[in-house]
């Protein structure tokens, strides 16, 4: 087996994803084992409108109530993650789409009951995730996971995304946004951590909607993962050395 990387593209980037960025995902497979974990919320939000099922959201979680549930299941499982594997093989990648509840891939349970059906992972089938890797496909992940008794759980994208990279033991975890990484006036942060992003976010040079995206990053700094790189979906983000350009997150390495 290659070593693994598990890469996370957010819900508001995955329609506008070029098809550079996926010549660079092609590049890191020559070397690497992909697994692709995405979001959905900008399309979940839409058809919810659509049915008026009201949208709520604690913590930046979707409180999610049986209405709430199937259209999650529906859109992520069904119109995200097709259209993902679509571009998948469209750009040369063999890829297979599958929800959390396949093969017991993402075991979940309750989160929070004020939440309703939003899960935590409990385990993760590494075996079926290695036995797809083993055939070079790209596993194509919806974040949809199911306790024991069969209960299907609305699962956060970056938190299935870091136990699928702990499980793997995966060294990188790469979050796919609609920026080239954490800028500071104009120019790219190559490398981060704690200290550093936690003092940007204070001094309002990280702002808005990368707020969130980089304290997911962080957050996913854990078990076997030792970097989270914010990378750009809109283009390719590997220079002409084979290097990834973004911003590293790293553990308990110097800022800079």
């Amino acid at each position: 087996m290659k070593e693994a990387i598990v890469v996370k593209c957010g819900g508001s980037v995955l329609a506008r994803l070029s098809d550079t960025f996926f010549s660079s995902l092609q590049q890191l497979k020559a070397e690497h084992d992909l697994v692709v974990v995405h979001g959905g919320g900008p399309e979940i939000d839409e058809m919810l409108t659509k049915l008026n099922i009201p949208v709520e959201k604690k913590n930046g979680l979707r409180v999610t109530t049986k209405d709430v549930l199937e259209v999650v299941e529906m859109i992520l499982c069904g119109m995200v993650n097709k259209n993902l594997v679509a571009r998948f093989e469209k750009n040369g990648a063999s890829a297979v789409g599958l929800s959390g509840c396949d093969g017991k891939l993402l075991e979940a349970a309750a989160l929070n009951e004020e939440l309703g059906y939003v899960g935590d992972v409990k385990t993760v089938n590494v075996k079926l995730l290695q036995s797809l890797l083993s055939q070079e496909l790209v596993p194509v992940v919806s974040p949809v996971g199911m306790d024991t008794s069969g209960q299907l759980y609305n699962i956060n994208g970056d938190t299935a995304a870091g136990a699928i990279a702990s499980s793997l033991g995966a060294k990188q975890l790469l979050f796919v946004t609609d920026v080239p990484g954490v800028l500071h006036n104009g120019e790219l942060i190559r490398e981060a951590n704690e200290e550093l992003l936690s003092s940007l976010i204070e001094e309002g040079v990280i702002t808005g909607g990368m707020i969130p995206k980089v304290k997911a990053a962080l957050a996913s700094l854990q078990g076997e993962v030792e970097q989270v790189i914010i990378v750009d979906g809109l283009k390719g983000f590997i220079d002409e050395n084979g290097a990834i350009i973004g911003t590293t997150v790293t553990k308990g390495v110097k800022a800079g």
